[in-house]
């Protein structure tokens, strides 16, 4: 097969789960059809059937697809009326299709496009590929369960995953980094490591931060603390609950109402857990009258938030309930916004590149159909916005409709060691939220001036980006990440004292440092100790008592090599100081 631009592999992989429907049809007759998309990477549908599947039928499945793409079946497109097509799909007893086709009847829809392949007939606006034939390579991965159209009251279908791409070598090496990636998941790594868990007492989507993953937030936290009080942050602290009327204010409750908890009734007032920490910041700001000469005010805090996420969404740290962001909201001059996204876009890349993230994707994400406020303040917000990316010399895309409800947005992508893409820094510019809550300042003629609203955010959610930095290095953290930097493995029960000495000397140099004093053999400890991705393991036997010499295992390393003492506390001292 030729090689295929990414538009023809979408039609590709769209085929693709509507063969592996026909296959399914083959298998089952009985099968009641949900919906099947196209994903990244693959495909997948959705199925009641009349039997209980196992990862058994997969191969089963898959060997009738070959049959068919080896029959060259086309895909047959036909446009019917509505009325005809729901008179067609009742004719077969596929009540999923009817209900889509009723509600595309109430939207005003006149007609619909069928596609028929040997025997199997779907509702679908395409387009496909000509026939079967020009299907490449594929794999049908896992089964899962899926509730009809997401929504947990409705009923549990059976969910077919597959993969699909032009040639079978792309496949091969998409299947390698998918092994990759298991090997590197956070939700197991994190359970090996000891960094976080997740107890189902407590409830889906709330991480437990056991000591380790406490202290690398810490890490993260500090170092974020020192780098934004150099660029001139002030830090702030709100509360986790506040009241509804805060939100109404702003538009979050109308726009993200499906992702908010819940109102909580306090004395006849209705209060929220926090979804977003923009309101509290803003009455911060307007706690006084500020001045021109004050501006631009930059309010900075690690600012906890709940969102309600469907179950089926939740994933380790990188989708949860509860989250911790590294929250800013700015407030300037419209002179000041090209200089303060400037200084935000410089700052952002800084510190993704410190945590050793060296590719970006950036996005500049424009007004949505949704939006607030007036259409010429969106208009020179993008302006600014890509005034900002061009001045900076970075390359970027636009993302047309993505900008949240009140603004556009500057989004940056980071890639991972496996070249995945995660979103991270976010620059929005924002008009309105200062016109709801009358923000104000007082200018050089001693006039009220409303000012413009940066809210941004580098790492994201905490949770989120401790995920993706777990699964980026493999739980090897660089150095001056490690919760635990060295392990000191006495040889025998007369060298512990020794060990214990050395521990605490180090660790008064700021030097992370325990010791492993049990009664093991030297090399389980060592092997104990590169499974849990320390950096440094220091061996204490007779030799390095007598001398000034260490013996140490570096992470990642079969020998051990011999170094003074000196020179290994001046080794690890830079790669701490240095953040190498």
């Amino acid at each position: 097969m030729p090689k295929i631009n990414q538009s023809q592999l979408e039609i590709m992989r769209h085929s693709c789960g509507h063969l592996m429907a026909a296959a399914v049809q083959k298998l089952f007759p009985e099968t009641k059809f949900g919906i099947g998309p196209n994903i990244e990477n693959g495909f997948y549908y959705d199925f009641e059937l009349p039997a209980t599947l196992t990862p058994e039928f997969l191969p089963k499945i898959k060997k009738e697809m070959k049959k068919m793409i080896g029959q060259n079946l086309p895909f047959i497109k036909k446009e019917m009326p509505v009325d005809e097509a729901i008179k067609l799909f009742k004719s077969i007893n596929q009540p999923y299709k009817i209900e889509l086709l009723e509600e595309m009847k109430k939207q005003g829809e006149k007609s619909v496009s069928i596609y028929q392949t040997g025997d199997f007939i779907d509702l679908c606006r395409g387009p496909h590929l000509k026939s079967t034939g020009e299907i490449g390579a594929f794999k049908l991965t896992k089964i899962a369960g899926a509730y009809w159209r997401g929504n947990e009251k409705n009923k549990m279908l059976t969910r077919i995953y597959g993969l699909a791409f032009s040639h079978e070598e792309e496949l091969n090496n998409h299947l390698k980094v998918l092994e990759e990636a298991e090997k590197r998941d956070h939700r197991n790594l994190g359970k090996e490591l000891e960094l976080f868990s997740f107890e189902e007492e407590i409830g889906a989507g709330l991480p437990l931060w056991h000591p380790k993953g406490a202290f690398l937030r810490h890490l993260i936290e500090n170092y974020l603390y020192k780098e934004l009080n150099s660029s001139g942050y002030q830090w702030v602290v709100t509360p986790h609950i506040g009241n509804i009327n805060l939100w109404k204010t702003s538009g979050h409750w109308n726009f993200y109402r499906e992702n908010i908890y819940s109102p909580i009734k306090i004395d006849e007032e209705e209060f929220l857990l926090k979804p977003m920490n923009c309101p509290f910041h803003i009455k911060i700001y307007n706690s006084k009258i500020r001045s021109y000469k004050e501006l631009p005010i930059r309010f900075a805090e690690f600012g906890t938030v709940y969102r309600y996420e469907k179950s089926g969404v939740l994933h380790g740290l990188t989708r949860v309930r509860g989250f911790t962001q590294d929250d800013a909201h700015i407030w300037c001059t419209l002179d000041q916004l090209p200089k303060e996204i400037n200084n935000l876009l410089k700052d952002g890349l800084k510190i993704l590149r410190r945590f050793g993230f060296k590719d970006f994707n950036i996005f500049l994400s424009t007004r949505p159909e949704k939006f607030t406020g007036d259409p010429k303040h969106w208009d020179k917000a993008e302006e600014s916005l890509k005034n900002a990316l061009e001045k900076s010399k970075l390359n970027y895309q636009i993302d047309p409709g993505a900008g949240v409800f009140y603004g556009p947005k500057i989004d940056i992508k980071i890639k991972d060691s496996l070249g995945r893409e995660w979103q991270c820094t976010t620059i929005q510019v924002d008009f309105n939220l200062p016109e709801k809550f009358e923000l104000n300042y007082i200018n050089k003629e001693g006039k009220k001036e409303q000012p413009i609203m940066i809210h941004r955010a580098l790492l994201g959610s905490l949770e989120r980006f401790i995920g993706v930095l777990i699964e980026h290095y493999a739980g090897a953290f660089p150095v001056w990440l490690a919760p635990i930097q060295v392990r000191v493995v006495p040889v025998g029960s007369k060298h512990i004292k020794a060990s214990q000495k050395l521990a605490r000397e180090l660790k008064e140099k700021d030097i992370r440092c325990e010791v492993d004093d049990l009664n093991e053999t030297v090399g389980y400890k060592v092997r104990k100790a590169e499974k849990q991705k320390i950096p440094y393991v220091l061996v204490i036997g007779d030799k390095e008592i007598d001398s000034k010499n260490l013996t140490v295992r570096i992470r990642g390393k079969k020998e051990m090599i011999k170094m003074s003492r000196k020179k290994f506390e001046e080794k690890i001292r830079e790669e701490i100081e240095k953040k190498k």
